[in-house]
């Protein structure tokens, strides 16, 4: 089961930096990382989403073999293969484009929105949805960020960890 742990940072910047360490563990086998969203609080109060995951170009990746699969077969059909080819994958594009602008994965953007909205101006939050991770290397790693639990699906005991490792003490 996955854990939700969000964290806010003083910094507009820090949660960018720290999404790269944990992009880092990541390549380590450490830390496996469902979904992460940096939202960032700019002077004016405006609120920033940066996804990691780019549904819209994930969605026409997705799309591009099967529409020119499809096309090609309509276009033996019709006599005309090159032609169903450039609109099958013109088609499967579209379509699944339009499907990754459409759904949502990962953390619920209504609770991101609603909880950004209550960090301060010039500030920022890193929202990450974990599926596993090596928790004493990943909260070696994070000693000496300096950030904020705001929420968690964490247990108390392992929620406290994570705050001593972001607040620099030791327990």
């Amino acid at each position: 089961m996955s854990e939700l742990i969000v964290v806010g940072f003083k910094d507009a910047e820090e949660a960018d930096r720290v999404l790269l360490r944990l992009s880092k563990l990541k390549k380590e086998y450490l830390i496996d990382v469902e979904d992460a969203v940096v939202v960032v609080r700019d002077e004016t109060g405006k609120v920033h989403l940066k996804q990691s995951v780019n549904l819209i170009a994930a969605g026409a990746n997705a799309g591009f073999i099967p529409g020119s699969l499809f096309g090609a077969f309509i276009g033996l059909l019709l006599l005309n293969p090159l032609l169903g080819i450039v609109t099958g994958s013109v088609v499967g594009i579209s379509a699944g484009a339009l499907a990754g602008s459409l759904s949502d994965y990962g953390i619920n953007d209504d609770f991101i929105k609603s909880l950004a909205e209550t960090i301060p101006t010039d500030s920022s939050a890193l929202f990450i949805l974990v599926r596993k991770a090596q928790p004493e290397k990943v909260l070696a790693e994070l000693s000496g960020v300096k950030g904020k639990v705001l929420h968690t699906s964490l247990s108390t005991e392992q929620e406290k960890r994570l705050q001593e490792a972001l607040s620099g003490s030791t327990a």
